[in-house]
């Protein structure tokens, strides 16, 4: 008898991997490309979905000869994917017009400002759930509209399609230009500010104010069902899953129940609460999203927190500084000194996200004396990460009513064991680690595999979770408070650092 397995596409912000995992959860084969970033302008982040197709082109096949199977022992496809970032092609060529405008872009601050000037954070929050934020797809859309000559004519006429990188995905898969399917889930579509957060139906008046055609749009499908089959690739495959990255962590750590939550830490960080089938209004600037849809069943909500600048803080000491030659050094480094001698640092280098939501802030360094040394900044760097995940937690208790008792991590950053200490520090609850890592990988195959039988229910998926570290809370709560109270002064710093400049300046 043929092994079966679930293979996971997980398209990310840096590179895109195609695992395969078996019944037990356990990883089997991984192939992985990284794409390139482009940074034409302060602010812009772009990326090519012409080369991220072609790399699955080249990591599907190359999983599949690393696992010594053939496409027949694959059971069912699930994809993660970047969130919000946001492609344009041509329904008839499938050619992307133009680069894809990240996530991380700031290009559309100047609209974003505007938009919280009129209709105002309520307009949108009541009917998405979302602050207006340059984070999210409708601003990318409607810039788009007004830079490209002729683009929002061809939009209305029906030429052009609009997608995350699941769309762009799941069309080419299906045949592209012969037939592919425009489709999309609601951990994806609620991302756009365009969606009704309550009925996970394309929002009429949203649509109307950014100038959106529903005619651009995706199909929004359940995270979980057989959407068709692959024609490229794996032909006869079977797609069942599609869900935004932070979505498909929350679900391969099975956070299934109210109050378990986790955060991946990666070049930026996310924190998600699974909040049940209740939809929480954030009254404290995190924001309200789908946690999943599987078909049939009721919808599935969560309270999140992005933090914008996590790991890339550490990719900054590293290249710009040069004060480290690894990532990893940072640790042993930061284990030189006892403290930060007093130095924080406030790394809002694309502005601050959750809960502040605040694209004018800057990053700032505060404390510094002659008595800080290299280890002292490599522990403030370290502690960033922390503190802002404190803030975070925080917000989601008090919008939540209920008290975090754990968090599950998972990404890179999870390697360094000095900061999952200071994590379980500064939140004063424990840590824990899953023995496998992968977790976003693992949840879209996990949903893809709930969607085809390939596993029975949400039970069989908790009992294949197993800890693989955990960090229990050291620090003492009068060092805790004082440290934090240190921590939100060098945030209103940040918050206060930029002032127009004068005309002639």
């Amino acid at each position: 008898m043929v092994d079966r397995y679930v293979m996971s596409i997980d398209q990310g912000t840096t590179s895109t991997r195609c695992i395969l995992f078996d019944h037990s959860g356990r990883l089997c084969a991984v192939s992985q490309r990284e794409h390139q970033q482009y940074f034409p302008r302060p602010g812009w982040v772009e990326h090519d979905a012409v080369e991220i197709w072609r790399n699955v082109q080249r990591i599907v096949p190359e999983a599949l000869r690393n696992a010594g199977v053939d496409a027949g022992a694959v059971a069912a496809i699930g994809i993660a994917n970047q969130r919000e970032t946001t492609v344009l092609w041509d329904r008839r060529t499938g050619a992307p017009l133009g680069r894809a405008i990240v996530w991380q872009d700031t290009r559309t601050a100047p609209l974003v400002d505007a938009l919280r000037d009129r209709p105002g954070d309520e307009f949108f929050l009541d009917r998405c759930g979302l602050p207006a934020s340059t984070y999210f797809s409708a601003p990318k859309i409607r810039w788009l509209f007004e830079h490209t000559e002729g683009l929002e004519e061809r939009a209305r006429n029906g030429d052009v399609l609009f997608g995350t990188m699941e769309s762009w995905l799941i069309w080419n898969l299906t045949g592209g230009t012969d037939g592919g399917l425009h489709i999309t889930d609601p951990t994806n579509a609620g991302r756009t500010m365009l969606v009704n957060i309550r009925t996970l139906t394309w929002d009429p008046e949203l649509l109307d104010f950014f100038g959106v055609p529903r005619a651009l749009l995706p199909e929004i499908r359940s995270s979980a069902e057989s959407y068709g089959e692959a024609r490229a690739l794996l032909p006869g495959v079977r797609i069942t899953a599609a869900l935004g990255d932070q979505q498909a962590a929350l679900f391969g750590q099975t956070c299934f129940s109210p109050g378990e939550a986790k955060c991946t830490y990666g070049t930026g960080s996310f924190l998600l609460m699974n909040t049940g089938t209740e939809l929480v209004r954030s009254r404290n600037g995190l924001l309200t999203t789908v946690a999943y849809k599987i078909a049939g069943e009721p919808t599935v909500y969560a309270l999140e927190g992005p933090m914008a600048v996590t790991g890339s803080l550490v990719q900054w000491f590293r290249d710009r500084l040069g004060m480290i030659n690894t990532a990893p050094e940072i640790e042993t480094l930061a284990r030189t000194v006892e403290d930060n001698g007093g130095c924080y640092i406030v790394p809002a280098f694309s502005g601050l996200f959750a809960p502040h939501w605040r694209s004018d802030a800057r990053g700032v360094v505060v404390g510094l004396t002659s008595y800080i040394t290299r280890g002292h900044l490599a522990r403030a760097v370290l502690e960033a990460t922390a503190w802002q995940t404190r803030e975070v937690v925080d917000a989601m208790n008090a919008d939540s009513g209920l008290a975090l008792k754990q968090l599950k991590v998972d990404g890179g950053m999870t390697s360094d064991h000095l900061l999952m200490q200071m994590l379980a520090d500064v939140l004063d609850v424990p840590v824990v680690r899953p023995l496998v890592s992968e977790t976003v990988s693992l949840g879209a195959a996990y949903a893809a595999g709930l969607a085809v039988g390939y596993w029975a229910d949400l039970e069989v998926l908790r009992r294949n979770w197993h800890r693989a570290g955990q960090w229990i809370p050291q620090m003492t709560p009068e060092r805790r408070a004082w440290e934090y109270e240190s921590w939100q002064r060098a945030v209103e710093r940040s918050l206060d650092w930029v002032r127009p400049r004068p005309d002639g300046v």
